[in-house]
């Protein structure tokens, strides 16, 4: 085996697992390679070993094809996609880009150029809320950074982020005690999302039921239960430690995931919504920023409900799932067909972001 092995690897590390390990994988993923074998013509070839290295990078590739058979969250690997041609990017660059946002900020001045909730805004140290002036839901809200380069941050900041975000919902829910479930996303510039370029994050508060996502990992982690007596969250952890790719640190477990939505994942679970958690969640931003050179993330944090519900939310932990969302100079969109009717497809090999991560935590 490979003295760092890879994705591409898979099937030989868990072949060698031990058989309990090795059972629990396959009780969760289902994971097969296949070699994609093509010939280009005479023509072609010069471009190829330019745009690719060699030409046999290009005839024989090497796919990794992994699906989450609890969750149904599937990834198709391969590293060469990450050398395909792109559209040239952005001109301007990143910095100017952000300049011209600060000339035109919207969020330069909260209490002036912002709604606020029925129920006022919560200041935290760091940051202000607002109200959501087009709503995706009846609370939504906006936690507003003091700072307005979303890729200037520290751990106090995002602990008072994450801090100001629970405040608010707790606020939210005096005026609806039915909203129960919580979502704080943060989509860092364009190209996770952002219409407005100034630091910022998000928070809903919905009723009736959990945003479908994560109704849906509910229900298949209860299935998972019933069906094997088992913790889903509890075993997604062991397989990912087994591999190699997750890690326990002051009660956090914090994983690579393995069928990331989009180029690195990283999703952490504790017990609680508790210093550490959130302490492990700058310490992921800080990694992506500064030693993977990330710009462009998304953030999202789901909790149980902040109050007795008629379904089970027994063994649900807090979560929040770290998504690079890629270069944000690049003019063209990472999403196409295959993500929307397929699986992912994914260049970024989770044990290569594993090594990376664990080396940025110490």
């Amino acid at each position: 085996m490979a003295i760092n092995p890879g994705i591409t690897d898979l099937e030989e590390i868990v072949d060698s697992l031990p058989d309990k390990e090795k059972a629990l994988f396959r009780r969760l993923y289902a994971v097969t390679t296949t070699i994609g074998k093509l010939r280009p013509p005479e023509k072609l070839k010069p471009w190829v070993k330019e745009k690719f290295g060699s030409l046999e990078a290009v005839t024989r590739q090497k796919i990794v094809k992994l699906t989450n058979k609890i969750t149904y969250e599937g990834v198709l690997f391969n590293e060469l996609r990450a050398s395909r041609p792109h559209p040239p990017p952005n001109k301007e660059g990143i910095e100017a880009r952000l300049e011209e946002a600060r000339r035109d900020d919207l969020f330069s001045s909260p209490q002036e150029g912002t709604p606020e909730d029925i129920f006022g805004r919560v200041e935290g140290k760091y940051c202000v809320t607002a109200s959501n002036i087009a709503k995706n839901d009846g609370l939504h809200g906006v936690i507003i950074f003091n700072d307005f380069d979303p890729l200037i941050f520290s751990k106090e900041q995002v602990i008072d982020y994450i801090d100001t975000g629970w405040e608010w919902a707790k606020r939210a829910q005096t005026k609806n005690p039915e909203a129960k479930y919580f979502l704080f996303f943060w989509n860092c510039l364009w190209r996770a999302g952002a219409s407005i370029v100034h630091g910022h994050a998000q928070v809903m508060l919905t009723a009736d039921m959990h945003y479908a996502k994560v109704e849906g990992l509910r229900c298949a982690a209860l299935g998972y239960k019933e069906a094997y007596g088992s913790n889903y969250f509890e075993d997604l952890f062991k397989v990912h430690h087994s591999l190699g790719c997750a890690v326990e640190k002051g009660g956090v477990r914090i994983l690579t995931y393995l069928t990331p939505f989009k180029y690195n994942e990283v999703i952490l679970m504790a017990k609680e919504l508790n210093l550490a958690l959130k302490k492990g969640i700058y310490e992921v931003l800080a990694c992506f920023k500064d030693r993977l050179g990330v710009t462009s993330f998304n953030v999202g944090l789901v909790t149980p409900p902040l109050a007795p519900t008629q379904e089970s939310w027994e063994g649900f932990p807090v979560m929040a799932r770290i998504v690079d969302r890629g270069d944000p100079e690049s003019s063209f969109s990472e999403v196409g067909g295959a993500e929307i009717f397929a699986a992912s497809i994914v260049p970024n090999d989770p044990f290569k972001l594993a090594r990376e991560l664990w080396e940025h935590l110490g």
